[in-house]
């Protein structure tokens, strides 16, 4: 009937006929049903899922933005203490701080530039000054590249060799260059402690953090390794404090970072890198608050002058501070302008606590300073309109009169006072001065001792006489 290469000639043929009907329905039918996203895995629908998402987002931050106008989003909330975010952002923060820790040169590192510069530098004949031109700076550089690493290379840009004085020869000293280079270690490595203390991330340091940075430098300073432990809480505290009375001027009770890297209070804290307090004079200990006989001598002062050692200072037992020699009325301003009232209002509860007797004593140590006299002005400034009139320098200097006078002193003009006072500070305006005019006429602390403290009078009236003692002592020290 059927032969087998008909029968198979003939099943071959359907099957091609069938293949090419139904190839283009096919290959349709699976286009349709991938796009309807029900032929999708789950990744594939969670990404058209995250997708749509973020498209809502942004069509909704759109309309808002459109109509909230044109005033952009200046806060943002904090994440929540141990939420994803805030774990996130500590973790990002450790990575960057570890990065930069890792690019900063160490001491092994300081000492082989110092090295290097000395052995490639040339000797100036007029002055034996060692120096570098452009071309020993590169060398230098090659030299330090190869024995130190990359992470010298920084310092040794065209830019910073224009940074420094040049002579005639067009050459650079080498010691300047290599104080710059320990500086700006220094410094970076000062912000990244700083960073590493600063819980929040914010670039501001609050006083337990700012006492813990102090901490942590201690060991590290030759002048206060041997601190007796039970006093270095104490320390920390009166250090830090120095810090927030310069560098937070607005009394915000946290320290910007980036000002106590610039101000002059850690270069002072870091002079104590360098020699042993032994080997310093009595009188330069004095000038550095932050040595410890400083921080001893501030917490006797206080000590001595607590009488019923309740720890705090009432009017009558600040006002023998310095021997007596503060008038009553500057007393009475400090306790109205600067000491808060006690939690049961009256006026006896108002009482000076350490952290407010630190303030007193930084400003009067620091009399010409911007921020020392901006503490003073206010308790000079008695009816508080900012400048002080010939009535208020009457009313201040009747108390210095009177001290005067019972030290035995001969009498005073007080309007011959007045009148030097004035030329002084030559205000702007004749019939009043200003804090403006006391900080630019640069005798502003000046002013300030005459009429708070008898003896700071007395010393402005015999300043030609301790002038000519200071002269005659140098010139005895140098015979």
């Amino acid at each position: 009937m059927y032969s087998g290469s008909s029968d198979g000639e003939g099943h071959e043929g359907i099957s091609k006929k069938m293949s090419q009907a139904s190839s283009m329905p096919w290959a349709r039918n699976l286009r349709t049903y991938i796009g309807s996203g029900a032929g999708l895995g789950s990744e594939a629908l969670m990404e058209l899922e995250t997708r749509r998402i973020l498209l809502e987002l942004f069509k909704e931050r759109q309309q808002k933005t459109s109509t909230a106008g044109t005033i952009p989003s200046f806060y943002r909330q904090k994440p929540s203490e141990g939420s994803i975010a805030s774990r996130v952002q500590r973790l990002a923060k450790f990575r960057f701080l570890k990065k930069q820790s890792d690019l900063l040169l160490n001491a092994d590192d300081l000492d082989n530039m110092w090295i290097c510069l000395r052995e490639n530098c040339v000797i100036d004949d007029s002055t034996g000054a060692e120096k570098m031109n452009y071309e020993d700076f590169c060398h230098i550089a090659s030299i330090c590249a190869e024995q130190i690493g990359p992470r010298c290379k920084r310092f040794f840009c065209p830019s910073n060799f224009m940074k420094f004085e040049k002579d005639e020869s067009g050459r650079i000293a080498i010691l300047p260059f290599y104080l710059y280079v320990m500086r700006t270690v220094s410094l970076t490595q000062a912000r990244i402690d700083m960073s590493e203390l600063d819980e929040d991330g914010d670039g501001f340091l609050q006083p337990h953090e700012m006492e813990a940075y102090i901490r942590g430098l201690i060991p590290n300073l030759a002048q206060l390794r041997e601190m007796p432990s039970a006093f270095l809480q104490m320390y920390c505290r009166i250090a830090s404090h120095k810090f927030f009375f310069f560098c937070d001027p607005y009394r915000r009770g946290k320290l910007c970072i980036k000002k106590v890297l610039l101000s002059n209070c850690l270069a002072e804290l870091m002079e104590l890198h360098q020699e042993n307090e032994e080997e310093i004079a009595d009188s330069e200990q004095g000038e550095n608050w932050f040595s410890l006989t400083t921080a001893q001598r501030i917490c006797d002062m206080f000590l001595a002058l607590d009488k019923d050692m309740n720890g705090t200072l009432s009017k009558q037992e600040l006002r023998e501070y310095a021997d007596g020699t503060l008038t009553d009325i500057f007393i009475e301003r400090v306790f109205d302008e600067h000491i808060r009232r006690g939690k049961s209002g009256g006026g006896n509860s108002r009482e000076m606590d350490f952290e407010s007797f630190l303030d007193f004593v930084l400003a009067l140590e620091n009399k010409d300073t911007p921020e020392g006299l901006t503490y003073l002005f206010r308790c000079l400034d008695l009816d508080g309109r900012g400048c002080l009139t010939t009535t208020d320098i009457h009313t201040l200097f009747r108390d210095v009169h009177q001290k005067w006078i019972e030290g035995g002193n001969y009498d005073l003009c007080i309007e011959d006072v007045k009148d030097e006072i004035w030329d002084m500070v030559k205000p702007s305006d004749p019939l009043r001065i200003t804090l403006a005019d006391l900080l630019s006429c640069k005798q502003g602390g000046t002013v300030a001792s005459m009429l708070i403290d008898v003896r700071g009078f007395w010393a402005h009236d015999n300043r030609e006489n301790l002038l000519q003692e200071e002269e005659e002592a140098e010139d005895e020290s140098l015979c």
